[in-house]
């Protein structure tokens, strides 16, 4: 997980769900008087916290991985995409399952999975145990992930709930900033001489004082009409999403052979095979995985788009930027995560603005004017890496990071807003979970992508050489790098014209529309 999708849990935390409506099994949210919900409450944070924290660790972690399990860059791609690619797949089977038979359950089955497959992932003998227990890990996140605002949403009366999603913004918040450090702190240590294997390791205390607190004091509850599982869809979008980025992981260490390119040409066909199948479905029961008839509204097909390519962006720049500083200029996980410390909090200062001060006035320009500032800062830090070299120094560094993070903290933290504002109340959660799980997507293309924009321009042999080589190859392939990813901030500028001018929050009691039924309300989402 990126800082993005963190400011977004930050910045919108009551807004719909992935799932279907909500209710409490009585159909009400517990008597306030009730203490024990407050122990619920810290359970699901910090199993959130812990979900947070673990994405935004392993990414600075990368290059210890690669040295210590001898792994390829296609290996180290998988190991962070793979990851995303089982959320984005499960994301909203997840939410659905949780709806069907209970979120606690649910839940608790999904921390299992999530405290298993850490284990796994700390305990692997080399790079192919790790990427399948990255899978593993992402899977169980899918199912554990989309409960957790729910069972908020169902715990506290509404009259709580400002107070309580407040206090979880700014969990998130920290989770964001505390990951990377944590992280290199990790690393950096090298606890008895397990190197980067505490970074996984640590979720397992964590995950199983939640199990055993969790069973104690969260609530049960289900949606009184969930919608059915669509596991045909599910199945082909992983197919969808593999054909096409598990060529562009492996294309380049494999020359590019003929049947990766017919795979990636072939996705098509089976993207065309899901909407065909999607349309059938929602005939069918009325519960498909996508709902098609969203793409009508125009505003959230552009969203969509955004969150998309915005995703591809993110995946693209943390894993080529933890490269770039720690094989290309030799810096140590800690330098590195210190300095990405500037970028955290000016992406968490910039969100909270934007939401609480310049998207009511500004409405859509706010958007737009962060896609510009990123690409302003994209464009500076190309520019000093060009001119420092591997010479380059922390401090030099801190100008482009700053600008980058105000800009992207401009556009995340309103943007679910503004894809949802136009959308009818009744398919606010479908379209929710689909804005999460694109992101996902985007997330998981972006890393793939990195084969071409990043390794792709770099001379193999150049490598292994003197540290100067490898830092001048690394340093033309991070040039070449932010180049992509300034033009594709470009086309997202352009993009945004699609969405609403005055984009309306959906919070509790806000937008148009009729008034939800009595003891059914929308669930809030988590994205990843």
């Amino acid at each position: 997980m990126s800082s993005h999708d963190a400011v977004t849990d930050a910045a919108n935390p009551a807004g719909p769900g992935t799932g279907s409506d909500t209710a409490s099994a009585t159909g009400t949210a517990t008597d306030s008087g009730d203490k024990r919900r407050w122990i619920a409450l810290a359970i699901v944070m910090t199993a959130a916290f812990m979900d947070l924290v673990d994405a935004t660790i392993v990414n600075i972690a990368i290059p210890s991985i690669e040295r210590d399990l001898n792994a390829s860059f296609g290996s180290i791609q998988w190991i962070t995409a793979g990851y995303a690619l089982a959320f984005a797949a499960g994301l909203i089977t997840g939410g659905r399952l949780g709806d069907i038979y209970g979120r606690k359950r649910l839940f608790l089955l999904g921390t299992a999975g999530f405290t298993l497959a850490s284990a796994l992932c700390g305990f692997a003998a080399g790079p192919e145990m790790l990427v399948a227990s990255r899978l593993l890990q992402g899977a169980a996140a899918a199912m554990m992930v989309p409960q957790v605002l729910s069972i908020v949403h169902v715990t506290f009366p509404a009259h709580e709930r400002g107070k309580v999603f407040g206090l979880f913004g700014a969990i998130v918040g920290l989770g964001a900033v505390s990951g990377p450090l944590l992280g290199a702190l990790l690393t950096q240590w090298n606890i008895a001489g397990l190197e980067w294997r505490p970074i996984f390791l640590i979720n397992l205390p964590v995950g199983i004082a939640g199990l055993l607190l969790g069973r104690k004091f969260i609530t049960e509850s289900r949606a009184p009409k969930a919608l059915r599982l669509d596991l045909v869809g599910v199945l082909l979008v992983t197919a969808a999403l593999l054909m096409l980025i598990y060529p562009l992981t492996r294309g380049r260490e494999l020359d590019w052979p003929l049947w990766g390119h017919l795979m990636m040409a072939g996705s098509l066909p089976v993207f065309g095979i899901l909407v065909a199948y999607e349309k059938y479905k929602t005939r069918k029961d009325g519960s498909p995985l996508v709902e098609l008839s969203l793409f009508r509204v125009k505003s959230f097909a552009a969203g969509i788009a955004v969150q998309l390519t915005f995703g591809i962006v993110m995946g693209i720049f943390f894993l080529v930027w933890t490269l770039y500083m720690q094989i290309g200029l030799g810096w140590t996980p800690l330098r590195a995560g210190l300095t990405g410390v500037p970028f955290s909090i000016a992406v968490s200062v910039a969100a909270g603005l934007s939401v609480q001060k310049l998207v009511p006035r500004f409405g859509r320009k706010v958007l737009q004017a962060g896609a510009l500032t990123m690409t302003a800062g994209v464009l500076l830090y190309l520019f000093e890496a060009g001119r420092y070299g591997t010479g380059i120094a922390s401090w030099q560094m801190v100008p482009p990071l700053v600008v980058m993070g105000l800009g992207m903290g401009l556009i995340v933290a309103p943007l679910t807003d503004a894809v949802l504002s136009e959308v009818p109340r009744e398919h606010a959660g479908s379209a929710s979970g689909l804005i999460n799980t694109t992101t996902q997507m985007g997330n998981a293309l972006g890393l793939g992508l990195v084969s071409v924009v990043f390794f792709g321009v770099i001379d193999d042999e150049r490598l292994g050489k003197a540290p100067a080589e490898t830092g001048a190859a690394f340093t033309d392939a991070f040039q070449n790098s932010l180049g992509w990813v300034a033009g594709v901030l470009a086309v997202i500028f352009l993009v945004m014209f699609a969405l609403p001018a005055k984009p309306k929050q959906h919070l509790e009691g806000g937008g148009d529309g009729p008034a939800p039924e009595p003891g059914v309300e929308k669930e809030p989402a988590l994205a990843h």
